[in-house]
């Protein structure tokens, strides 16, 4: 087994990279969404299984505290305890992680994975890069026994490894230039509409002012002359703002290019939290506002801000107990504030913790189900609301839950 490390061990021994808070923000860039089927990944996965030999192979990112299966073959699978991964250690190392027998390895035997269903002993694990040293997730191979790689095989599985890193960056840079068009397609929209008015009036003045031909008085013809001056006026302008919109300017953090709103929002989170839920024996419930609830805005972030207090919450929330999220649009005349508010029945909070996450000195602690804490979550959700201008307010009591409410201006 080779494992070129650049490891710090913290409580049961779980590997976290030196450079965790930078990869979590690398991978927080890519502002992937988990809740969508990644089918343009299916024929990498494929192919990745093909040239090792092997029955399964998967491709997973890992974020603070969860992995999340964004393409699989082989094995049915959406999302796992990062604490429970193999590819855990992968992220460690620059090159790769391989284990030849999982069964024999004292951290991984006892994983309902190697015990049970699929019954997998061998590992072989490749870190996708965005850039050197930022390890976002893995392209990994299972199979039911040992296998043998010849380095032509690594090296096009490592060809694969980028190509799918590749992928991601180049889905990144098509949905910025699709709300590009979009925004091209409704400032066109908006320009048809406006000027049909101005046009409207001037073709129609200038018609009455034909029609009556010899009959025109000149007092009527200066009115309509002067009303046509104003028309023609009302064009300039708009082609003044038009032409004003291509300068540097406050970007609008909300805006209906994404296609995004409360109701999208709810079932998102709904669809990538609610297995945990289920597996913790806890209540999960997404609440949003009925008059606002299709109000369109910017999805830039928000799932993984929304995502993180959820875990954290789930985390520290016992069997039995309730998650409940509230997602609100509050719409004044000059302004939108998106508000997000995660509500637990957990242990609690002590003004001590409250201030240390809300100065970015946190540390981490074990949930009430033994889930270990990475210590990263709190502060990339707070590092995410600083940089779209927002707030996070904490209440709680040790013993009493926690509610953590987070506002976001969308203008």
């Amino acid at each position: 087994m080779e494992l070129n490390v650049k490891e710090e061990l913290i409580q049961d021994k779980l590997p976290i990279p030196k450079n965790e808070m930078e990869r979590i923000l690398s991978l927080s860039e890519l502002d992937l969404d988990f809740s969508d089927p990644q089918t343009h990944f299916k024929d990498l996965a494929k192919l990745a299984a093909k040239v090792a030999g092997t029955s399964i192979s998967l491709v997973n990112i890992i974020d603070s505290l969860t992995q999340w299966t964004i393409s699989n073959y082989g094995l049915d699978v959406e999302q796992m305890l990062r604490q429970d991964t193999i590819c855990q250690y992968t992220i460690m190392t620059d090159d790769h992680f391989e284990v030849p027998d999982l069964t024999e390895d004292e951290r991984f035997k006892d994983k309902s994975f190697v015990t049970g269903e699929p019954n997998v002993s061998y590992y072989y694990g490749i870190p996708l890069q965005v850039t050197k040293g930022l390890n976002i997730g893995v392209l990994c191979m299972l199979d039911h026994q040992k296998r043998v790689l010849e380095p032509e095989k690594i090296e096009l599985l490592k060809i694969i490894a980028d190509e799918i890193v590749g992928r991601l960056k180049t889905q990144k840079v098509l949905e910025g230039l699709k709300a590009k068009l979009l925004e091209s397609h409704h400032t066109q929209q908006k320009v048809a509409h406006d000027i049909r008015g101005p046009l409207g009036g001037i073709i129609g003045l200038a018609s009455i002012i034909r029609d009556q031909g010899e009959d025109n008085q000149m007092e009527e013809v200066l009115e309509f002359i002067n009303l046509i001056h104003k028309s023609g006026n009302s064009i300039l302008d708009l082609a003044e703002e038009i032409l004003s919109a291509h300068k540097p300017q406050k970007k609008r953090v909300g805006n209906s290019l994404n296609d995004f709103n409360l109701l999208i929002f709810k079932d998102k989170l709904e669809k990538l939290y609610k297995a945990q839920a289920v597996n913790k024996h806890i209540r999960f419930e997404v609440i949003t506002t009925l008059e606002t609830e299709s109000v369109p805005f910017s999805k830039n972030k928000l799932l993984q801000i929304a995502g993180n207090l959820i875990s954290n919450s789930m985390k520290f929330t016992p069997v039995g107990g309730e998650v409940i999220v509230n997602l609100d649009l509050v719409l004044n005349d000059f302004s939108e504030t998106l508000i997000i508010k995660v509500k637990d029945s957990g242990i609690g909070l002590s003004q001590d913790a409250i201030s240390s996450i809300l100065s970015g000195t946190s540390g981490t602690t074990d949930g009430t189900g033994g889930e270990h804490g990475y210590g990263f979550g709190l502060a990339l959700v707070k590092h995410l609301i600083e940089s779209l201008k927002g707030s996070l307010t904490i209440s709680s009591e040790p013993g009493e839950g926690a509610v953590f409410c987070v506002e976001l201006p969308q203008n």
